[in-house]
């Protein structure tokens, strides 16, 4: 098992100073330096003409690189996240594999480390509140960890504890990080990477307030109240601080898990989660728009979907509302035009693109558009779609001319379009787009 294997087995502390982060960039970059210098040295030695990118991102390097980022978890593991999900089809297959490889769960806390962590946000006494609170954590993520529980009362609870420090150290940490990105020489100069930045450090400080997640995750809980194919956990107020979210557990496997389920099973699990995208744009006004796929939890015994992580809300103001009823409308009557209107007001293209490359985002959109016009199920898992896009994206990105990164709440409702189309294929579903979306796209409910 190598270093990046490795990165997940074993509780590490988390970098809490603004100094030890630093450091801990500054020694990343420094190292990876002195490893390229060094085999520079020997291509040179050879006779051959050293490249740099080759040098830097070699296999060790590389497990060093996602070991670190790892380890540090907060903004640089959010960092690495979000551009392997919205930029990764224009990066170097290096770089994009260490990112990648950064959504998978993280480190968790030592236990004395979340001791501290809970004493400072409870006070010393903070087990008399419990008759039972499991050290181990069910589940450990970028930002903060979770770790189940059940108070005095009795009621069965899920404690998400954020990692020390890492609210102080996320504007530092994405300056840094993203320098360290930039120096590597391995993004395209077509891709502006400052919007990416500025989004990763805007949304971290969204997630880092565990208090208003809980009134993101109370405000979805009251719009599904009583609808029996979800279930969402309610915050309980008297635990919850802005770094720590006690909430209901709920029980269930991860929905990624159902690939071995029965066919029937799939299909409803994706076409309930799909449906659930246009009420959240159209209806509530309100998008919970991360779309990992461990937010999600699949109750066998009732049929219910949990919907558990509520840092990543967005309300979407009506007029862009408006705006992707109109995207939709066109795209589902192939209006081409109407397509280029409705995404020009989005901001998904500018005038100030080649003609030609508008035209071939054009074609983009309306291959993506396809599955949704057609009554028929659409199978994810054989479809090709993603392959066709992603070499045009590719395409792209190697001419360098890449189209303008849209305002944050349309890359945030992309981000869970696509997300949630991922999931469908790793479960295998099948599932009717166009009645799901069509009501949507012709009038306002």
């Amino acid at each position: 098992m190598d270093e990046r294997d490795r990165y997940l087995s074993a509780p590490l502390p988390v970098p809490s100073r603004r100094l030890g982060r630093l450091m801990r960039l500054g020694g990343l970059t420094g190292g990876l330096v002195g490893r390229a210098a060094w085999a520079g040295a020997g291509e040179l030695a050879r006779g051959r003409r050293p490249e740099a990118g080759r040098l830097l991102l070699t296999p060790a390097n590389a497990a060093r690189v996602t070991a670190e980022l790892a380890r540090m978890r907060g903004a640089a593991m959010k960092l690495g996240q979000l551009i392997s999900m919205e930029a990764g089809e224009y990066l170097s297959p290096e770089l994009a594999q260490i990112l990648a490889a950064l959504r998978a769960e993280a480190h968790a806390m030592p236990p004395p480390q979340l001791k501290r962590v809970l004493s400072d946000a409870w006070g010393d006494d903070f087990l008399h509140r419990f008759r039972r609170f499991d050290v181990r954590p069910v589940a450990a993520a970028s930002i903060g960890q979770v770790h189940r529980a059940e108070a005095k009362d009795g009621r069965e609870l899920a404690v998400k504890v954020q990692y020390p420090g890492i609210r102080a150290s996320i504007d530092s940490d994405i300056a840094n990080l993203g320098a360290v990105i930039r120096w590597s020489g391995l993004v395209p100069k077509g891709l502006d990477l400052a919007p990416l930045l500025e989004e990763a450090r805007a949304q971290l400080h969204e997630e880092a307030d565990y208090a208003q997640e809980a009134r993101s995750m109370a405000r979805f809980a009251d719009l599904l109240e009583g609808e029996p194919g979800f279930a969402v956990p309610r915050p309980h107020d008297d635990l919850t601080t802005r770094d720590i979210l006690t909430m209901d557990f709920l029980q269930g496997a991860q929905v990624e898990n159902l690939a071995g389920a029965a066919q029937e099973v799939r299909d409803d699990v994706a076409r309930r989660l799909i449906a659930l995208i246009p009420r959240e744009l159209f209806e509530f006004g309100l998008v919970q728009t991360d779309p990992n796929f461990a937010n999600y939890r699949y109750e066998a015994e009732t049929g219910r979907i949990a919907l558990l992580d509520f840092g990543a809300t967005r309300a979407i103001p009506a007029a862009l509302a408006a705006d992707f009823r109109a995207l939709l409308q066109a795209g589902l009557a192939e209006d081409r035009a109407g397509m280029r209107a409705a995404a020009m007001r989005i901001g998904y293209l500018s005038e100030t693109l080649e003609p030609g490359r508008m035209e071939t985002l054009l074609d983009m959109m309306d291959m993506a558009f396809a599955p949704l016009r057609s009554e028929a199920p659409f199978d994810f898992a054989a479809s090709d779609l993603p392959d066709r896009l992603t070499r045009a994206a590719i395409a792209m990105g190697r001419e360098r001319d890449i189209a303008p990164l849209p305002p944050a709440d349309a890359l945030f409702l992309q981000r869970k379009v696509a997300g949630l189309y991922l999931l469908a294929a790793r479960i295998g579903a099948r599932v009717a787009l166009r009645p799901l979306v069509a009501p949507w796209a012709n009038s306002v409910r």
